[in-house]
Formats: C-alpha cells, structure tokens, sequence
C-alpha cells in the first residue's frame, strides 16, 4: 500500500524521539550492562538466553585520574634530640637551625610527592654553599627521642654536607605570623624592606681591649676606659675576668720582644719575659700563659703559670709558625705552613687539620697575621681571617648575581597584579651585596666535620682580625674601605647581618 509523504515524515519523527540512543540523559543513568543487554537481539523462542560472562559483570576500568599535588606547609621539624630545626613555609624549606651554629637559609627548588598518599620529598638548596638539601616527610606519629612529645609528621633531613638527620614534624602555623595576619596581595610588598635582626638575645662584651687609632692601647671595662702607658703593642690577649692585658712589644736590640702585662686596677706594667717572644695567650681559666719564643731561628711554644715567669718552660719542641690560642684547659692551637694543630700542654699532638681542607684549594690563602679562633661553645665551628683569592671573589659575585636576577624574575612572576603598562612591578627582593664581592682579607666560617665553609666577611670592606663574642653570637673584627686610610671596630653577628661600627680602632680583643 503506498504512503503519503505526510504518513511517512510522521513515522520517521516518531522513530527518531523514541531512539534511546539520542536519549544521552538516560544511557548515563542506565548501567553499562543494561546498556549493552538492550542492545543485544531477542532470543529466539524456544531457546535460552546466553548466560552473561563473568566479566560482563565487572565495572568498567576508569582512567587512573591525576594525583593531588597538595602537600604539608607551614611546618616545623623538630630532631629526635633536639639539637635542630628546619622550617617549611609556603614555597618549601626556608631555614635549618642548629644548637651551636649559625641558621642556615635555604632555597626551595621543588616538592615531589612520593608514590603513597602520605608521602613527600622537599627538595631545596643551602643557599650559602649550594648544597643539596632533601627533606623526606611521612603523615605518621613521631615522638621525640625522650617520648615525650607527639608529632604529626615523622621526618629525615638530608644534606649534602652535614649529613642524615632524623626528626619529627607538627603544624606550626604560630612561626609565620605574615601568612596568618596580613592579606599576601599587600601593596607594600613591592618595596624592599629591611630583614629583621636574627639575633635577639646576644651579650654585648663588658670587659675590651683595642688599639686606637692614635695608635693608644686601652683597656675598658663596663664604662671606664684605661690608656696603657708607653707605645702601642701587638699580640694582645685579654684576660677572662677582664682585668689584666697581655701584649709583646718590640725593644732593642732587634730581634728583642717583651710579654708584658697591665693591670687594669693597680694601671702598672709589668715586664714578663724579656726574650724574642710573641703572640701571648691566656688560658681558659686565666691560671696559665701560653706563648711564642724564637729559639736558635726556630718557633716553639713555651708556657708559664700566671705571675710565675721565672717557671716558662718549653711545651712543644717542634716547629710553628703562629699561636692561635686554647682550644680547651689542657690543649693549644698552632699552625705552621701545612696545617692547623691541636698540641696537648704534655707536648703530643692530638688533631690535625691540613690547610687545604681548611683554606679551600682555590678561594683563601693564609699568612702568619690571620688568626684562626675556636668558638667558645662549639669546638667544631671555626672562625677564620684570610685571604680571599681573585678567582673565588669572582665566583662568588657572579653567583650572587645570577641568585639576585632569579629570585626577582620570580618575585614578578608571582605578582603580575602589580605590573602596569606605565610601571613595571617591583621586586621585593633586597638587592644581594655579595655581588660586588672583591678579593682581599677577610673571614669565614669553618665546621671540622662537615667541611662546610660560609664567607660571613662584608664584600665592601677589607676585614682582619676577627674575634668571637664571649657568647659565640657576634663576631668584632678590623674594617676599612678600599679608599679610606683608617681603620674602624665593627660587629657583626655570626651569621654575617646586623653590621654596626663599635669605634675607630683595630686588634680588638674579648674578656667578658
């Protein structure tokens, strides 16, 4: 029977909205396995329907979706023993304390998150020595080595230098006080602004001695000052109660050099070894002395008990080149053109610590006017005055350069709200003065075990003869300008901020 064209167009819309597959609503709603079942032809009758296979029963395999990229911030690992910290805030690892040592600031390269949930590897770099830095954080109860305190987080740290540390981690969100309190859009942040100090609870020294520059040797204890008779010395070494000063000086005939000792309360000058003798020391307890004296064109180290001069004796009969004082009651520090040693008062050598290892093979030289100084707490930590070599200068200011142009292209990057066609957006990053760094004296930080070596010396000044604090927090060191023709007192704390002038002078030496 033929069909009109209006019967046929309206069989074919017909067919077309009942379509279950232009239904998609409904395919969605519908289980994969009723899906396939409707789409399956009926059975024939008479016979039975096929038995779905088992794995027609089975949800389909869904795409392995992309892992969170979410991990801890704002956390503060804390070592088993309490001997160390390291801080993560927004952009990874920010700092490494240490009991004994100066912070170690740290750069954040990247944060890896490990194949289980609770799993993370921080990766960054100490942005002093460009050493690799990784910290391995685990979501997992930690307890301190005593089991006292309960952590959140179990944790390794691994440094290149200093080695594997093992500590556990909590939220500490009471340390950044800028994230919780203030909006992060700041208008202010496009301006440098000065850091603050680092160091908070540091002793200044009650009892000094220093050379002016009228060329005066004084001693100065709370606020009164003493001018010691007679000409200028050299070698001077200030006892630990602050109250007697000891000093060579040069008399005739050469090569003859006087130890001398003033006495800040009775102001006299006494006279104790008349003989070609040098570089005095006190002992840690201030009952001995310990010095230089040239022997038949050789240096050795003699000592004496205090006030008894008549009883100097020789305690090392090998040759030195320089005293660098007391490493402890019974152990002295020397060095020579080789290596630095500790000399037992029994004349043995107990350590020895070569020069390469200590000046580096290309960055310091040493001379016999560069003291080295054990800090007063921490026997593995040195401070050094040196030389620093063209080669290494250059190194370091090109370093520092490159850090600089990093960190404020990505200080930018991450303010584009600041940036207008009329004015380029700041960057917050404080320019770093280590680029003009020049070659000449000055001074660096030294650890024994590590090997880890950090220049703390201002790259603006020619530094000489710097002196530990009593405290260990700040270090007093000789300064002048490549133009300037006196030379001033500065402080500086020990990890090269906060410089301040003390006075116009030079050879500072610490009592208390």
């Amino acid at each position: 029977m033929r069909q009109s064209p209006l019967a046929r167009f309206l069989i074919g819309a017909s067919v077309i909205y009942f379509s279950p597959s232009l239904c998609p609503s409904e395919a969605r709603q519908r289980p994969l396995s009723q899906q396939t079942q409707a789409q399956q032809p009926p059975a024939r009758p008479g016979t039975q329907s096929p038995k779905p296979s088992p794995q027609a029963n089975k949800p389909p395999i869904e795409p392995v979706g992309p892992q969170s990229t979410h991990f801890p911030i704002l956390l503060l690992i804390e070592g088993k023993d309490h001997t160390w910290s390291l801080r993560i805030g927004q952009k990874g690892p920010e700092r490494l304390d240490r009991v004994g040592y100066p912070p170690i600031p740290l750069d954040p390269v990247d944060v890896v998150r490990e194949a289980t949930a609770d799993n993370w590897t921080y990766k960054a770099k100490d942005s002093q020595t460009d050493a690799a830095v990784a910290v391995h954080l685990t979501r997992e109860p930690c307890t301190d080595t005593a089991g006292t305190t309960k952590y959140g987080f179990s944790a390794t740290v691994e440094h290149a230098q200093i080695g594997s540390l093992q500590g556990c981690a909590r939220v500490a969100t009471e340390l950044f006080p800028r994230i919780n309190n203030q909006p992060l859009d700041d208008d202010d942040d496009s301006k440098p602004k000065p850091a603050p100090p680092t160091v908070t609870h540091y002793k200044s020294p009650v009892a000094v001695a220093y050379i002016t520059d009228t060329d005066r040797m004084v001693l100065k204890r709370g606020s009164i000052t003493r001018a010691v008779t007679g000409r200028a010395g050299s070698g001077l070494s200030l006892s630990h109660d602050g109250k007697k000063l000891l000093f060579s000086r040069d008399e005739l005939p050469f090569p003859l050099k006087t130890i001398n000792e003033f006495d800040f309360d009775t102001r006299k000058v006494t006279e104790l070894i008349r003989a070609d003798a040098s570089e005095p020391f006190w002992s840690p307890d201030d009952s001995r002395i310990a010095f230089l004296e040239n022997v038949n064109g050789k240096l050795q180290i003699w000592g004496m008990p205090a006030g008894a001069p008549d009883k100097a004796a020789p305690l090392y009969a090998g040759e030195v080149v320089g005293l660098q004082g007391w490493a402890d009651a019974h152990t002295i520090l020397a060095s020579d053109s080789q290596a630095l040693y500790w000399i037992g008062d029994d004349g043995t050598i107990k350590q020895t610590l070569p020069n390469a290892d200590l000046y580096g093979q290309d960055q310091f030289s040493s001379s016999q006017a560069n003291p080295v100084r054990i800090h007063p707490l921490t026997p593995d930590l040195l401070l050094v005055s040196a030389n620093l070599l063209p080669a290494a200068a250059a190194a370091i200011s090109k370093e520092a350069a490159t850090r600089e142009a990093a960190l404020k292209e990505a200080a930018i990057k991450e303010s584009p709200s600041k940036q207008t066609p009329s004015k380029k957006a700041e960057s917050p990053v404080p320019p770093d003065d280590r680029a003009n760094t020049q070659a000449g004296p000055a001074f660096f930080l030294y650890e024994i075990r590590s090997k880890r070596r950090v220049l703390i010396s201002p790259p603006n000044l020619s530094c000489a003869h710097a002196e530990w604090s009593a405290d260990g927090l700040q270090i007093f060191f000789s300064g002048s300008e490549a133009a300037g023709k006196t030379t001033t007192i500065y402080r500086v704390f020990w990890d090269g901020t906060s410089l301040v002038k003390v006075h116009e002078g030079h050879d500072y030496v610490i009592g208390q």
